[in-house]
Parts: structure tokens; sequence; C-alpha cells
């Protein structure tokens, strides 16, 4: 795993040094992403420069060094990833009379462009992956991003330069950037916790959506730029349902137990030590199982806990570990530890995100980096494979009212205006036998709320999507709310029932810029690959949509399937569980040792000199959170994400 950055200019005047000078300070700001290794490139004729910082995992010598020049010289590339089936690639080509000095998947991705092209080339990739290639024959820059979204690249223009970069923190540094706020994508930001793709936070940067190349040529403005899908999620899942699944369910664990034990092993490959991620939960479970399965030695696994009861999954992770066998390492942190972590997150995450579980994510990925390099992770399950709760019970809400024309909204109101005490509701819940009892009850009724008074999909979508507000546009000081895939039906596979879009939505929004970016940054932060088989194999994910959901969801549990292929070798007994995930206690730690903390980034003034947020409305919502007359804790960590970002990252703006 590495970190990449680089610019197009214009302007041809600069020197040789100038363009290494500039892209030097633009990947050293990336250097978490690589501590081993840097390397720059330039040409001053066509005023390209390329930076690098390398992590390194596969062919440890000089050999794998980048920026790389391919054999014949025509390209030069900066590379980020993993491709899992380099070493085939490599056989074939090398019958086709390609030649390699070392051992690296970057050496093969240059020698398949050079025989495929770009777009049929990446095609061709499985793995993880985001580059940046200039053409020194046609005088273009090619950037691309895998499949699914794993490997961040934003990209813009700014005074007649292109810049690229791994991370907004490498764009920052370059002198022609202008670092104004975009305030569409602040509203967007408050609705969903996360940016949403392609926006950044800054106007005029993007980031590449995934699956997607991008083409600038050596001209001087963005009408030079041309956008291309080599692999579309909306085809995919057209296609798997044109094409389902048409055995059992016995040949359907046979299969997919298959595929992903191949794309585990494939992602066991490393020239250094190596883990995995461990929760106790089905996904995480699945993969140490089938690593421990190919593994000639106990597989290093790594947990944290928390003193807190309903907030520690350690002790699920460690009966896990014991029956498997592997050398596991878990750390309990206790709240100071944790809250150590927040100064931290607006560097960590160089824009606003505000998914609390990026602070155990974070801890987590620390832990293995004193013992690992890589770690692998099992994210994708959920969505693949139907886990979050919201994909059963938000249909039977919806279905239960959808008939009740004039009586949903009355209903609708009704639990509106109970969540207006939302303190006691989370009371009386917790007050409730334990088998009806559910965490952070009063968001639920929320979310109910709304299912029932919207019923068309892309309403209800936007209801289920973690959002923390539901009218953003009045906290936010100009601006309106951008249209994305979630609100554009054209975008939507044809046929596609109301949860199978909701999880197909899911992978194109939420996975890649909430779930992907979190474990991407946390684990980039400790200087730690993180590797997820079940979505880095487009294979497995083209898999699970040709399942028919009967197969994944079954009454009030998800993950049907990925559960009969993990109780092959896991008792059933040390898995069964209600879902619970990092939980973090951001409600009791705003109303206590984060309280003077979050009272200075909400001060009314400052909220008034910097001209983003409305300063009457969030000191409301404040006020009446302190005095226990709202549960707006969600929403309110989305502002206090942001105001921490701005404070860390005034640099112009």
């Amino acid at each position: 795993m590495c970190g990449i950055t680089g610019f197009l200019s214009k302007n041809k005047d600069q020197s040789y040094p100038d363009l290494i000078r500039s892209v030097q300070l633009m990947s050293d700001a990336l250097r978490h992403r690589g501590p081993d290794d840097s390397g720059s490139w330039a040409d001053e004729n066509s005023g390209v420069s390329l930076g690098f910082r390398r992590l390194s995992i596969i062919d440890l010598s000089p050999t794998g060094h980048q920026p790389m020049i391919s054999s014949e010289g025509r390209f030069v590339i900066v590379f980020n990833g993993e491709i899992y089936n380099f070493l085939e690639l490599r056989s074939l080509l090398s019958q086709m009379g390609a030649t390699f000095v070392g051992t690296s998947d970057t050496e093969v991705i240059l020698a398949s462009i050079r025989q495929w092209g770009v777009l049929e080339g990446v095609r061709k990739f499985n793995g993880m992956f985001a580059f940046a290639i200039w053409d020194r024959q046609d005088k273009c820059l090619w950037l691309a991003r895998d499949r699914i979204g794993i490997k961040p690249l934003y990209y813009g223009w700014m005074g007649g330069v292109f810049l690229f970069g791994s991370e907004l923190k490498a764009l920052v540094e370059n002198p022609n950037f202008k670092a104004v706020i975009n305030r569409n994508a602040l509203i967007s930001f408050l609705r969903f916790g996360y940016v949403p793709a392609p926006l950044s936070i800054y106007e005029n940067v993007y980031k590449l959506e995934s699956g997607t190349v991008l083409r600038i040529s050596d001209q001087e403005s963005q009408k030079s730029q041309e956008k291309m899908c080599y692999w579309s999620a909306r085809e995919a899942a057209a296609a798997a349902l044109d094409s389902p699944f048409q055995g059992d369910e016995c040949e359907a664990v046979a299969e997919l137990d298959s595929l992903i034990r191949r794309s585990v092993r494939e992602r066991m490959i490393a020239d250094v030590p190596l883990g995995a991620f461990l929760s106790g939960g089905v996904d995480s479970s699945t993969i140490v199982a089938l690593m421990q399965q190919q593994a000639s030695q106990p597989v290093r696994t790594f947990t944290i806990g928390f003193g807190v009861k309903n907030f520690n999954e350690a002790v699920y992770a460690k009966a896990v570990a014991s029956h498997l066998h592997t050398d596991h390492t878990e750390l309990y942190v206790d709240e100071a530890k944790a809250l150590e972590v927040i100064p931290r997150l607006p560097t960590i995450y160089d824009e606003p995100f505000a998914d609390s579980s990026q602070i155990p994510t974070f801890l987590v990925a620390e832990l293995a980096r004193k013992s690992v390099t890589v770690s692998l992770s099992g994210d994708g399950g959920d969505e693949l494979f139907g886990g979050y709760e919201r994909y059963f019970w938000a249909r039977k809400i919806r279905d239960s009212f959808g008939w009740m024309p004039k009586t949903k909204v009355k209903v609708a109101r009704a639990l509106q205006d109970l969540n207006n005490y939302g303190w006691m509701v989370n009371s009386i819940a917790r007050g409730m036998p334990i088998r009806f009892r559910q965490p952070n009850f009063s968001a639920k009724l929320q979310t109910i709320s709304e299912i029932i008074e919207t019923v068309p999909p892309k309403m209800v979508y936007r209801s289920l999507a973690f959002h923390h507000c539901e009218y953003p546009e009045r906290f936010v000081l100009g601006g309106t709310e951008p249209e994305t895939v979630l609100t554009d039906q054209s975008q939507w596979p044809r046929g596609m029932g109301f949860t199978e879009l909701l999880m197909y939505l899911d992978v194109l929004t939420y996975l890649p810029d909430d779930i992907l970016a979190k474990v991407d940054r946390a684990s980039m932060a400790a200087s730690l690959e993180a590797r997820v088989p079940f979505l880095d194999d487009h294979r497995i994910v083209e898999f699970a949509w040709r399942l028919p959901l009967s197969m994944k969801i079954k009454g009030n549990q998800g993950k049907q399937i990925l559960r009969q292929v993990l109780y092959q070798y896991v008792p059933k007994n040390l898995i069964e569980r209600p879902k619970q995930g990092f939980l973090i206690p951001i409600d009791r730690w705003l109303r206590g040792p984060l309280r003077d903390w979050a009272e200075e980034l909400l001060d009314e003034h400052k909220l008034v000199s910097e001209g983003f947020l409305a300063p009457v409305q969030i000191r409301q919502i404040w006020n009446e959170y302190l005095a226990g007359k709202n549960s707006a804790h969600n929403f309110l960590w989305d502002v206090l994400m942001f105001q921490a970002w701005l404070v860390e990252n005034r640099k112009g703006v």
C-alpha cells in the first residue's frame, strides 16, 4: 500500500528541479501511507511530475521502486494497491514475449498496459488499486480506480494545473491549490456523515468514481479530460438479474466457500508479516477461518476491547480465536485512550468524516501494526449478503403502512413527537426485557417514522442511509444539496426488489464513501495495509448479486449463506448473537468528557466568524441536547467533525 500524487501543468517553463521540488512536497504529505521509500519523476518538456511514497509489501528490493518506467520507456506509473492475479498475468504476458526485471505487481501493470492498452488492461486486474500513468508517446495522463472504490484517488484543476493524489493533504501542498469549501458537499456531509463521491469538501476537487478511468491529454484546460467506465456496477447487477444462480442452497454454499477461499489465499501473498482483524462476528470470523485453513502456522489476529459491556466484542473474538487456534492479540482500551484519538481525526481523515467507529478502527489498526504490515478485514459482508437490520425491518414497516395513506402520516407524526423526548425514550428502552431491547432506540424510532411517511424507494433509502440530519440545508449558509445516485433512478438496475435495491445502493455509496474510506485512512495512518477479500475480488460481488434474497435473509436474520460457510469451521453457538459493530458512546461523551471541547467548537461567535453553519440553529440544538430535550448526538457529532476539521485545515480556507 502506498501514497501517490502528482500534477500536469500547462506552464512548460518550470525547470526540472522546480517540478521535483513541488511534487516532493506533495508526496511528503503522504509519508504515513509509505514510510519505507519515496520517489519522484518529472518531464519539464511536458510539465508533468509524479510522486510516490512506498509501504513495501511485495518485492522489497529496489526493483519495486516507483515511479516505475516500462521496459520500452513509454509509460511511467505511480501505483497504490495490490493486483492479486499478477502472477497469472505475468505468466500470460511472458508467453507473449514480455520480460521482467523484478517480481512486483507494478511491473505487471505496466506490461499489461503496454500489451492491451489502459482500458483493456485494467479490466484484467483483480484487486484494489488507484494509479496514475503518464504516456510519454501520446502526451496524456491516465488515472484509474478499482471497481468497488477501495483505494482513494482525488483530482482537480487549479489555476491551469491538474492535480491528483491519494489524499487531499497532498493536493493542498501544491502552490496552485485554492482551498474553497464546497457548501453543497457540506450539506451532503451533514446528511450522511461523509462527503459522497464524486464530490470532495473542496470546490473543483473530486473523487474518481469506482470502476472508472480518467484520461487527461496534454492540453490547457479540463476540456481535455475524458472519463470512461471500465466496470459498471449497474451493468454487473443487471447481468446478475438476467442470469440468477440456478443451484440449491448447498451448491451455493460450496461455490461461495470456493470463491472466498481463493480470494483469501491470494490476499495472503506478501513478503512481510500478515494478520487479520477479528471482531468475532460473521464476516471477520469467516475470513480468519479460511485464512487458518490455508496457513501453515497460526494466523495472527487482533481485537480491541472496551471496558463498557455494551460496547465490547472482544470476548466473542477471543472465543473464535481460541477455537481456530490463532495467535491472538487483544488490547483493552479505556475511555481516556479512545478520547485521545479524537484530536487526531481531522488529520487522519483529511476531509470531514463522522462515522464514530473511526476511533476503534484506528486503534485496532495501530495495534495490528505493532506485529504485522498487512491485515485482512471482513468488510463488505453486510452489504453483499444482507447483514444490516435495516434491510429486513424497513421492508416490513413499509409494507405494513404502505396501504394506509391517511393513517400512516398520523402514525409517523406521533412517532416523531414521541422522539422529541429522545432521552426518555432511550431510558424506557433500557428498562425493557433483553429480548426487546434495542441500542439507540430513539434514533430507530426516528427512522421508522420517516420510512412510514416516505414510501418511494429513493426516499426510503435516504432515511435509511445512516443520515443524521433530514433537512441539512437548514444548517448550512448557502449551497443546495446535490443530486446523487440515490436520487437519480436512471442509474438503478431495473427489476430489483426493494431490499436488493437498498443493498445495491449501499455498495455504490455507503460502502466506498464511509466503510472503505474509514478503513483506508485508519490503516494508512498506522502505515498498515488493509485487504478486503469480500470486495477486492469482483467475482464475489457479482456472485452475491446472482443469489436469491432468500439465501441471504430469512426472517429477522441476514447473511444466511455466509453463516453456512462459516459454520463449517466455527460452531454456531460462538457466532449467534445480536449484531453489534464498533459502537462508541458518543451520547455520553458529549454530555461528559467532550462537553468543553464541543462547547468551544460550537461557540456562537466562532460559528458567525467562520460563516459556514447557521449559528442560531446549531446553538439551539446543542442547548436543547444538553438539557435532555433531544437526542441529536449523531447530528452534533457531524457538526463537530466539520468544525474540528476546519480548525485543523484552515490553510487557504
